[in-house]
């Protein structure tokens, strides 16, 4: 038997090997990361837009029972009280050390806050070293033709957000 058939890998064949698989690994670990940033972005997008419908179903209730007067106190109060169930990821009044990957109410400024977890691709201004996005609802008037004049009545209700964000889509 040639002993050199015998001998196994060369060290710059095991070199080559080590190489490709660094690089498949890389190539792995950012997929793996641009996936986790999607899924976590769908739940946000997710929560946000339960919140928004929550919001329009409790003005159309204000109004329907006739008590507009009370849309204003919507600018004011906790989100969260008007859906029919918490987020899971729901974590109570906005403290001093925010979680990633949770939703607040910051009581002090009156906003919905949503820390991010991932970020790479989330580009908001940060705040106290964190990336976060806050929401205020805010009611919209309108004119409107009476018998007496011109009254502001109620033209509908956002829940807009209180630092422009982007969110990068798309593979990369």
């Amino acid at each position: 038997m040639n002993r050199r058939t015998a001998r196994g890998f060369s060290l710059l064949e095991l070199g080559v090997v080590a190489i490709l698989l660094s690089i498949l690994m890389a190539i792995f670990l950012e997929r793996l990361t641009f996936y986790q940033e999607a899924a976590e972005r769908a739940q946000f997008e997710t929560t946000l837009q339960l919140y928004k419908t929550s919001l329009q179903i409790r003005l159309a209730e204000l109004i329907l029972e006739r008590r507009e007067g009370e849309v204003r106190t919507l600018e004011v109060e906790n989100p969260t009280h008007w859906l029919p169930a918490r987020p899971a990821n729901y974590a109570g009044n906005y403290p001093n050390q925010p979680q990633p990957g949770h939703w607040y109410f910051d009581g002090t400024t009156r906003e919905l806050v949503y820390i991010a977890n991932a970020g790479d691709r989330l580009a908001v201004t940060e705040r106290d070293g964190v990336k976060q996005l806050r929401f205020r609802v805010k009611v919209i008037y309108q004119p409107v033709n009476m018998a007496g004049g011109q009254v502001q009545g109620i033209g509908g209700i956002v829940l807009s957000p209180s630092v422009s964000y982007t969110w990068i889509v798309g593979a990369t």
